[in-house]
Parts: structure tokens; sequence; C-alpha cells
């Protein structure tokens, strides 16, 4: 059976607060990712989601709700001290705040031991990462990650990188420029959103932002652009792509996370670059219709 592997931190969701009652769910980037390529992807495609968790309460919810979603748990792990993160989602007058509890996050662990990192991606086709997997981590964690990832890729492995720049989880932005340089460089598609990098790195356009994955060694890029014009460079030729349907969003949390998984869907699929990218956007464009960053499967 084929295999795709998302990597990252699952956390516990707290919405819809009152005095006395909010809502639980599961949630994190990567998770969004390997979410909607499974509703993307035919059943001879194993979906993995990798990463650790506690033994807590909390975190023993996470497989179950996994499996019930036909996402794999054989990439997996638990900690036998640390909890799943958690964050509450507060609205004031429409807008969104955030509270985290994430310090003693097991997932911060996942890649300590290589060891662990090999189980998770064995037999592999294509592994994804983010820049919030990177930005959890230790600094050893992130060295062995990176290697790893160039590892795989000298075997035939796609790996993916989302930058999802969220400064306020790195030391500082000089880090977080290294890092995810040093990562872009064991990449094969990268998947950057332009507002994000040219906060940390100054680009000024999204031409810009492709070119520097490029010189890093990428060989697919597509800079998301909001409801601008989207840069692709694919197969050696680069180009915008404008003029697609835009909605007026409810919700934009996964956004970029949908288009993500539904993107590389079709790409593990045979489809085109352009027709890929419409698929990402007709996923997101789904998405953003909805509260929350997961569609239930069986709205799918």
């Amino acid at each position: 059976m084929k295999r795709f592997v998302s990597i990252g931190e699952c956390m516990v969701e707290l919405s819809g607060g009152t005095d006395d009652l909010w809502r639980m769910g599961i949630a994190g980037d990567t998770l969004n990712t390997a979410w909607y390529a499974r509703a993307s992807l035919p059943d001879d495609w194993r979906v993995s989601y990798g990463t650790v968790i506690g033994c807590d309460t909390f975190s023993t919810k996470v497989p179950a709700f996994l499996t019930a979603n036909g996402l794999h748990t054989d990439a997996l792990f638990t900690h036998p001290t640390r909890s799943i993160g958690l964050y509450a989602i507060s609205l004031t007058n429409g807008e969104r705040s955030f509270s985290y509890w994430r310090d003693t996050s097991a997932a911060k662990t996942l890649a300590d031991d290589p060891a662990m990192l090999e189980a998770m991606t064995e037999n592999a086709e294509m592994v994804h990462i983010s820049g919030i997997t990177l930005a959890i981590l230790s600094a050893q964690g992130r060295q062995n990650l990176i290697a790893h990832m160039l590892d795989c890729r000298t075997r035939g492995v796609k790996i993916v990188l989302d930058p999802n720049i969220r400064l306020r989880l790195w030391d500082d932005a000089e880090t977080a420029k290294q890092i995810l340089t040093a990562a872009a460089q064991a990449a094969d598609i990268i998947l950057p959103s332009f507002d994000d990098e040219a906060a940390l790195f100054g680009d000024a356009s999204p031409q810009e932002t492709c070119q520097r994955y490029l010189d890093a060694g990428a060989k697919t890029v597509v800079v998301k652009n909001g409801s601008g014009a989207m840069i692709v460079h694919d197969n050696g030729k680069s180009f915008p792509i404008d003029g697609l349907e835009m909605v007026d969003p409810i919700d934009t949390t996964g956004a970029g996370d949908s288009f993500n998984g539904a993107f590389l869907a079709a790409l593990l699929q045979g489809q085109s670059i352009l027709g890929a990218v419409h698929a990402g956007h007709a996923m997101a464009a789904k998405v953003v219709m909805h509260h929350g960053a997961l569609i239930p499967m069986d709205a799918l």
C-alpha cells in the first residue's frame, strides 16, 4: 500500500467557550493537511499522522479520533511523562484570540530519536512537515529532522515543506530564517504563503519568494498569495495563476492546510501542476465556508 506521512503537532482545541461550556476538538496544521489528503486520495493510499502524544486522558483521545476518520496511527508514539498540547479560542466582537498550553507537549520530542523518525517514515512515498513542526523542536531535534529529510530525499522519498511561519514559536527571527532555509534545502516541494515570507525574509514579491526557495534546491514551489496571483514553479518553468474563483469566507482556519492536502493528493495521483493547484483551491474554498479547520469526513 502506498503511504503518505504528515509529521507535526496535534493539539486539543477548545472553542465556543461560555462561562462553563467549551467544545473540544483535535487540530493542528500538519494534521489538517493529512486530513484533506486522506479525503482526496483513494483507498489504496495509507495516510499516516506522525507525532508523539502522552498517556493523559486528552492524549488517549487522539488514536481513536484518527482511526475513526481513516488516518493511520502507525506513525504515532507516546511519551511516558509529557502530555498533548492544548489551546483555547476566544472571541471578542467576532475577533479570534488564542491561549496556548504547550510547554510540556509530547510532540516537542518527536525528533529526539532518529530511530523514531525512521519508523514514522518507513516505506513512505511522500513526507510532509511544516515550519511549526520545526519551531517546536529542540535545537538537536531540528538537526535530526532536517538530516532525516535529506536522507529520505536521497532515497527517493518526496519531501514537502510548508514553512507556515509563526514567529511567536521561534526563539528569534534569525533562528527561524536559518532553520527554514536549511529545511528548504532538504525539500522537493515547498508551499509558502507570501505574506508570511515577506514579513520574515523581506521578500518584495511572490516571485522573489519562489526564486529564493528554488535557489535552496526545491523542484516545485507554489507561493500561496491570498486573493492575489499565485506563483508556481514546476518542471523548470515559473508562471502565475490568477483568476481563481474567490468566496467570502466564514472562517479561514485551515485554508492553507487544506490546499496543501488536496494539492499533494492530486500530484500523487498524477495530475498536472495546474490541475493540482485547482484541486487545492477547490478544497480550500470549501473549508473557508465552514467553521473550524476540519470538515467532517462524511461531508467531504
